[in-house]
């Protein structure tokens, strides 16, 4: 039931909702068409991008830190798959969401702390030196999944982390594809 309830948050379209409320636009008409953080932002400004963000954070850090109390790793690697899955493929929107990249960072803070830090330092690093949103948004998908691994966690979070890497990874295919014809636009 944990994860049904984590999937159903996780699939609350809050770039969508931001974008309607806040500046009248649907992002999913806009940009890259996404949901997410980044096209809310495109679509709405600021304001709506950083409402999105943070939204779509905390409906990945919810849940897991909601399940975290009952000591049950199976249950919280399960609502941890739920809550991104839900971004991922919402059920409100015909399973057609986001890259994941806010939620999975949420579900990271609640459960692996430092994986999260390690996830933020790299993305500002790789966007600073690049001003690709997407590939410091690529990379930084993975340090969760390569810390847990390096760091001695259990092989059930690390496999989750490496679903959730890989996740990311396919949901940003066209991206990976741009930055490799050099097509892929930087943001200034």
């Amino acid at each position: 039931m944990a994860q049904v309830a984590a999937y159903l948050v996780g699939s609350i379209p809050f770039g969508l909702l931001f974008a309607r409320w806040l500046a009248g636009v649907d992002p999913r008409e806009v940009g890259s068409g996404n949901i997410g953080a980044t096209n809310a932002m495109r679509a709405g400004g600021r304001k709506v991008g950083a409402l999105t963000l943070v939204a779509d954070m905390l409906k990945g850090a919810l849940p897991v830190a909601a399940s975290l109390p009952l000591q049950q790793p199976l249950l919280t690697a399960a609502v941890v798959l739920a809550a991104v899955l839900g971004h991922l493929f919402p059920v409100w929107l015909g399973f057609r969401g986001g890259k994941g990249v806010a939620t999975m960072l949420g579900v990271m803070a609640a459960w692996h702390p430092l994986a999260a830090v390690a996830a933020v330092a790299t993305w500002l690093l790789f966007y600073l030196v690049t001003r690709y949103v997407s590939l410091a948004s690529i990379v930084a998908g993975v340090v969760p999944t390569l810390l847990l691994m390096v760091t001695g966690n259990s092989s059930l979070d690390a496999v989750v982390a490496a679903v959730l890497s890989l996740l990311l990874v396919a949901r940003h295919r066209a991206n990976i594809e741009r930055l490799m014809r050099g097509e892929e636009p930087k943001t200034r």
